[in-house]
């Protein structure tokens, strides 16, 4: 396993195909300040153009939380320039989380509120353990969710239940999260992570080419009419049906063999 650190509080292990994208600021319980979103989008601005990566998987390496949103106590000490100068930053932490052509997953224990949920909502799967609590706490101080959670979170559990949540700030434990749909696995404590870990390295042993295209498809085909859906998906089936990898795994169907995915 090799370790590569995107600035102080982001951390990258890789795992054969799969890269774990490990959020590395335990004093503050993963807050996000201006620099670790500046890091965060640099390694998924990394990660997006390594043709070695089939997955990813975003963990913390705190023991209580995934992370705990904004750093308001950073935020306290800004002028109204320095906010509007501080939001094209803020949003391309989650944009680079979102905009990852390759499968992610969220792995979270503990505390995963404001921001630090959004991260989780920008990904494709979210596995939590049963210390899980999420939430989008921003209205009640005085601002918005801004990191993609008044759009991600009703593409997830529908637009009732996301203005349910997001009006009142509430707090959501993880049985209650599960039910919800606001997470997809939930797994005994301390076990997100390695469970989290295993999936991607499931989803990575498929084709690298089929993996982005399926995950382009999705991502530009939701909330477009049937139609116009299909045509995406035709589109991101044109771009791989002439693959290396196509012919490499329907060669290794008929040979009932593992494929060796050219990755082209």
């Amino acid at each position: 396993m090799s370790e590569e650190r995107f600035g102080e509080f982001v951390l990258v292990r890789r795992h054969g195909h799969v890269a774990e994208l490990a959020l590395d600021r335990p004093k503050a319980m993963n807050a996000v300040s201006t620099g670790m979103a500046r890091s965060l989008a640099a390694a998924c601005a990394a990660l997006g153009d390594d043709k070695d990566v089939r997955a990813v998987v975003l963990t913390s390496t705190h023991e209580r939380a995934f992370c705990v949103g904004a750093d308001l106590k950073e935020r306290n000490s800004f002028s109204d320039a320095d906010l509007v100068r501080q939001r094209p930053v803020a949003r391309g932490a989650y944009t680079g989380v979102l905009e990852l052509p390759v499968p992610t997953i969220a792995a979270v224990h503990g505390f995963a509120l404001g921001g630090g949920f959004e991260l989780a909502l920008s990904c494709d799967v979210i596995v939590a353990d049963r210390t899980a609590v999420v939430g989008l706490p921003e209205v009640s101080v005085g601002v918005i969710p801004g990191g993609g959670g008044t759009q991600l979170l009703p593409r997830r559990v529908g637009a009732a239940r996301a203005a349910e949540l997001i009006f009142t700030a509430r707090r959501v434990e993880a049985g209650e999260a599960r039910e919800l749909g606001l997470v997809d696995l939930l797994v005994e404590e301390g076990r997100d992570r390695e469970e989290a870990l295993g999936l991607g390295a499931r989803m990575a042993a498929n084709s690298p080419v089929g993996l982005r295209a399926a995950k382009k498809a999705l991502r530009l085909g939701h909330g477009l009419d049937l139609r116009a859906g299909l045509e995406v998906e035709d589109a991101a089936w044109r771009s791989v049906a002439f693959s290396g990898d196509r012919a490499e795994g329907v060669r290794a169907f008929n040979e009932k063999r593992t494929p060796e995915w050219p990755g082209e």
